[in-house]
């Protein structure tokens, strides 16, 4: 399912209650995955930003997750995104370059679905000239 109207702008691969279907690559498949047994959201957005960052055509290498958790239940901000990164470990040691994290409780998410914008991607591509 690709939602070009959703909150987070971009290429996205949403789902709701851990209910979603066979979107994206195999990255972007694993990352929900991983999210949703390791956290049960009640909403679970997966943007894949990777497009934007000059890698080749399917490379799948910078992602945004916005995870709507009770589990982050009484948590700061940091130990929301620690859990996130603790379940995509293997992932952040490998394939995966970077990843925007927005993490909120369902109370959180229900009375501000509000998402900010992802970050402007601040260059490092192969392609690009950089001026010294």
């Amino acid at each position: 399912l690709f939602c070009s109207s959703s909150p987070m702008r971009g290429p996205l691969l949403a789902a709701a209650g851990g209910a979603m279907g066979g979107a994206g690559g195999p990255l972007a498949r694993t990352i929900r995955a991983k999210l949703t047994a390791a956290l049960q959201p009640t909403h679970l957005e997966v943007r894949d930003d990777s497009p934007r960052h000059g890698g080749p055509p399917g490379a799948e290498t910078h992602f945004g997750v916005l995870v709507v958790s009770g589990r982050f239940a009484g948590l700061p901000p940091l130990q929301r995104h620690r859990l996130v990164h603790e379940a995509l470990r293997a992932e952040l040691a490998g394939p995966l370059h970077a990843l925007q994290v927005i993490a909120r409780t369902p109370e959180q998410w229900q009375s501000d679905p509000h998402v900010p914008p992802a970050p402007p991607c601040l260059g490092g591509s192969k392609r690009e000239q950089r001026r010294g």
